[in-house]
C-alpha cells in the first residue's frame, strides 16, 4: 500500500519534471531563438502575425491532445508521408535550435549566481535525457 503510493508519487514527480523540461525547451525554442519573428520576416507576412501565432498555439494544443488520447485515423499513405515530412522538419529544426539554446544555460547561471554549478546543470540534463530515453525504450516500448 505505502509502496504503491510512493511509486505513484515518484511517477508524478518524474512526469512533472519531464513536462517542465519539454515545456521550457519549447518556450525557449519559440522565444530565445525568435522562431515566430523569423517566420514572419521570411514570409514577409507582417499582416499575418495573429494567424501565425494562432497556428502555433493551435498546433501545440492539438499535438498535446493527440499525445494524451488514443485517437487513430485511417489515412491514405500520401497523407501519412506528408505528416511524417512535417514531423521530420519540426524535429530537425528543434534539434538545431536546441544546440543554440545551450547558450542560454551559461547566461541563466550567471544571472542567478550559480556559475560554479554550470557543469552539474549540464550533466543533469544529459543524464536525465539518457535515463529517460532508456526508460522509454526498455520499459515502455515492448
Amino acid at each position: 500500500m505505502i509502496q504503491t503510493i510512493l511509486v505513484n508519487i515518484i511517477q508524478i514527480l518524474i512526469g512533472f519534471a519531464g513536462g517542465l523540461a519539454v515545456g521550457s525547451g519549447f518556450v525557449a525554442f519559440l522565444t530565445v531563438l525568435g522562431i515566430i519573428p523569423r517566420l514572419i520576416q521570411i514570409a514577409k507576412g507582417n499582416h499575418l502575425i495573429k494567424v501565425l501565432i494562432g497556428c502555433v498555439i493551435g498546433g501545440s494544443i492539438f499535438g498535446t491532445y493527440l499525445s494524451f488520447t488514443g485517437v487513430s485515423w485511417n489515412q491514405p499513405i500520401i497523407l501519412l508521408v506528408i505528416w511524417g515530412l512535417f514531423h521530420g522538419i519540426f524535429n530537425g529544426m528543434l534539434a538545431a535550435a536546441l544546440t543554440e539554446v545551450l547558450n542560454v544555460f551559461p547566461i541563466i547561471t550567471k544571472r542567478i549566481g550559480l556559475e560554479q554549478y554550470l557543469l552539474w546543470l549540464l550533466m543533469a540534463v544529459v543524464f536525465g535525457k539518457i535515463a529517460g530515453s532508456l526508460f522509454q525504450w526498455l520499459v515502455l516500448v515492448k
